[in-house]
């Protein structure tokens, strides 16, 4: 069965509606986590845009769940509209056990269609030292991103490894999510690596997920084009 882990970014004011669509749907599983946005003031500004701070609220939803979800928040939240947030699916390779595939599913029948494996956009996920971000999003913007999103996080690495080839291992950290078109995607981490990598203050360290559906990327898509 097609599984995907659906991520939505939106302002936080929004969270209570976004969850009563996943209630709508019967989706089991709901995670809520408190970021802000990278746009600069430029940004914000030209597009009309007020206020960063964000809720990255998630699910795993089967495909035809998926495409519901995505149909209904464009409906009743605009997501695909610039401004209103981003919603993205990520593929799930595995699930741990039938048990748990039965609850996520509420023990629906096994697709016969195979899931698509061609993806026109990633997530890059990249994890920093706390208070990089903007290092970060300097070295990516210039190489293709649109924007991100930072998440606060903390590391719990073991004493053992604090440190790890010369580089110390802080405990405060960030994740910053960023989705960009699959043709960007090698730039942006190429930039972020080099100008916010390991060797700099941020120790930034990053991979991409695939993305197999996207919405509320139409103004960088546009400006693609």
């Amino acid at each position: 069965m097609e599984l995907n882990f659906v991520i939505s970014i939106i302002d936080r004011d929004k969270r209570d509606r976004q969850a009563a669509i996943y209630k709508s749907l019967g989706l089991k599983v709901a995670l809520t986590m408190l970021g802000r946005g990278t746009a600069t003031s430029k940004d914000l500004l030209t597009h009309g845009l007020t206020g960063t701070e964000k809720a990255v609220m998630a699910t795993v939803a089967d495909r035809e769940s998926t495409r519901k979800l995505i149909t209904q928040t464009k409906v009743i939240m605009f997501i695909d509209i610039p401004g209103n947030g981003i919603m993205l699916s990520v593929p799930i390779k595995s699930i741990g056990g039938a048990q748990t595939m039965a609850y996520l599913t509420d023990n629906k029948p096994m697709d016969s269609e195979k899931p698509k494996m061609e993806f026109a956009h990633e997530l890059i996920y990249v994890i920093l030292n706390e208070g990089y971000s903007d290092m970060v999003m300097d070295a990516a913007r210039p190489a293709g991103a649109g924007g991100g999103t930072v998440i606060s996080a903390k590391g719990t690495m073991i004493k053992q490894t604090e440190k790890f080839h010369g580089m110390s291992i802080a405990d405060e950290k960030e994740v910053v999510l960023i989705v960009a078109s699959a043709k960007n995607k090698a730039d942006i981490m190429r930039a972020i690596m080099e100008k916010a990598g390991t060797q700099t203050k941020a120790e930034a360290v990053c991979f991409s997920l695939p993305v197999s559906q996207v919405a509320g990327l139409r103004r960088i898509e546009e400006e693609e084009e």
